[in-house]
């Protein structure tokens, strides 16, 4: 049986589409936008669940009756990043003192909402890098926070799209969260789907479509299909991957939404001035060309950019709405169709968007590329199914693991105390058994988290552990990694340990420590305890 998935914020479906290619089932799939639900709904006939409403009243309880769910496996999505934008810095949008308060940066709760009703093994949030940052950081705290306080294990990773296939310079933020009493350590790097080869470039993903004029091209239309016999000839197997397992062009009958935007005369002359791979900025530095777009040079120096085919697009963003100016095309002086733009972001070609550009444009750029969002679906699978299968494992014997939780604790305290030169000094074997027993006592931490734990602060709740002056040495934590503060340099020095190769990565992600942990005699709420602590 699939397991089973709910999109919220879903927009035309890219998370949807992905996640279905890796084999998961899709309960449910929620945005306010009419726009994205229609596209969704018409190129995805078979799903049960399209709504159109908006998250912030609709009220887990009530999908959970409109599906017949109550339990999933995963959701995943990603609340409007507006609100996150680094564009937004430039008029101090998003720090200090001119901070603009904006409602679309609380939606992270209204997700989490959801994931403490479905109470799924995995939730992924997808999000722009400038969640990081916003605030001083405080809402990339936040999320963290709130969802580990639900009972889960979290964690962030950054994830280059260009490394899974898409050809793109599209970086993004996702946030982690794994049930804490599903063992295991989410991979914190992906792998490219099995659809797609890594690194490809936008000539090869792009270079087979028909040729067109500034203001040129049909809603609908035949291939050009001696052109991609000979862009097929030229370019090889990365284009053969890319159109026939990404594109998709063998279940596509016809050609939709290649339509040139029109440019007026003066953009049109601009663009010609450009080489292939060059923007405005670097064509006044370096060939003292002079342009005649009437705004200040001195801040839109990138106002045109012309891409190159021998390299990853700029990030699709939904800006292209407005305009497309640094969506040059590589060679044809016009900006990128929707179709262009579309397999850029990995959609199919028989995903039809809208005739309306401005739409199809906006739907396009905010959507998750289907190609992360498949490997995204493929990790979780994987790891779902490796827990499945951890229960009967009989390894624990291959690792120094502690007796009990007071013996665990005991050492976890000699490590606070030891000074970063004592704990560099240790043996292999002997910082190794300090390290599983942290692993051990507090399985609801990541190893990945002991690198950014940002500056904020709170006491944990750890009377579970008792209540001595050692159990306090670890109830002050980071506020977004859950890390002990007084665990801080341990943290580093596993890391350390762990890039140089002296431990090795079944060593430093033990998952027989944190499955000691979790099933040494605590019961449930003992262990959601634990993993909230």
């Amino acid at each position: 049986m699939s397991p089973s998935f709910i999109d919220l914020f879903c927009g035309c479906g890219g998370f949807t589409l992905g996640m279905q290619r890796a084999g998961f089932k899709c309960v449910a799939a929620v945005d306010m936008n009419p726009e994205a639900i229609a596209t969704l709904r018409s190129n995805i006939p078979d799903l049960p669940h399209v709504l159109e409403r908006n998250l912030r009243s609709l009220r887990p309880e009530e999908l959970a009756r409109l599906v017949g769910h109550e339990r999933v496996d995963v959701i995943v999505g990603g609340p409007p990043c507006q609100g996150f934008s680094t564009a937004r810095q430039v008029d101090g949008a998003n720090h200090g003192k001119r901070l603009i308060l904006d409602r679309r940066r609380s939606l992270y709760r209204t997700f989490l909402r959801h994931v403490e009703y479905f109470r799924p093994s995995v939730f992924v949030m997808e999000n722009v890098l400038g969640l990081r940052s916003a605030a001083g950081g405080a809402y990339f705290t936040e999320v963290q926070r709130e969802a580990r306080g639900l009972g889960y294990r979290v964690h962030a990773q950054i994830e280059d799209a260009w490394e899974l296939g898409v050809p793109q310079k599209r970086r993004r933020q996702l946030i982690i969260g794994v049930r804490s009493d599903v063992p295991g350590y989410f991979p914190s790097e992906l792998k490219a789907a099995s659809s797609a080869m890594s690194r490809t470039m936008l000539g090869a993903a792009i270079g087979d479509l028909p040729i067109l004029r500034a203001g040129g091209g049909q809603m609908v239309r035949q291939y050009d299909l001696k052109r991609r016999s000979g862009h097929l000839h030229r370019e090889g197997k990365p284009a053969e991957n890319y159109l026939n397992n990404v594109a998709q062009v063998d279940r596509t009958a016809r050609l939709t939404n290649h339509l040139a935007r029109p440019h007026s005369a003066r953009d049109l002359r601009d663009f010609a001035r450009l080489r292939e791979g060059e923007n405005a900025a670097g064509a006044m530095r370096d060939r003292s060309i002079r342009f005649e777009f009437p705004y200040d040079k001195s801040k839109f120096k990138d106002r045109y950019t012309r891409q190159s085919r021998s390299a990853a697009c700029s990030t699709i963003v939904a800006h292209l709405s407005k305009d497309g100016l640094m969506f040059i095309h590589p060679t044809q002086n016009r900006s990128l169709t929707p179709r262009e733009a579309a397999r850029v972001q990995s959609f199919p070609d028989w995903f039809v968007f809208p005739p309306a550009q401005t739409h199809a444009f906006r739907l396009i750029g905010n959507a998750v590329p289907p190609l992360v969002a498949e490997a995204v679906g493929q990790e979780i699978r994987s790891f779902l199914e490796n827990r499945e299968a951890q229960p009967g494992r009989t390894v624990f014997a291959r690792f120094t693991l502690p007796e009990s939780r007071d013996a665990a604790l005991e050492k976890v305290v000699r490590f606070a105390r030891a000074s970063r030169r004592e704990l560099r000094e240790m043996t292999k074997e002997e910082f190794c058994s300090g390290w599983h027993a942290l692993l051990f006592l507090l399985p609801g931490l990541h190893p990945d988290n002991a690198l950014d734990h940002g500056t904020k602060m709170n006491i944990a709740e750890v009377s579970w552990l008792g209540c001595s002056d050692e159990v306090r040495l670890l109830s002050r934590r980071f506020a977004r990694s859950g890390w002990p503060v007084a665990l801080d340099h341990v943290g580093l020095e596993a890391w350390r340990r762990f890039d140089a190769e002296e431990i090795a990565e079944e060593q430093f992600y033990c998952v027989e420590a944190q499955m000691a942990g979790l099933s040494s005699g605590l019961s449930a709420t003992e262990i959601r305890r634990k993993a909230v602590a």
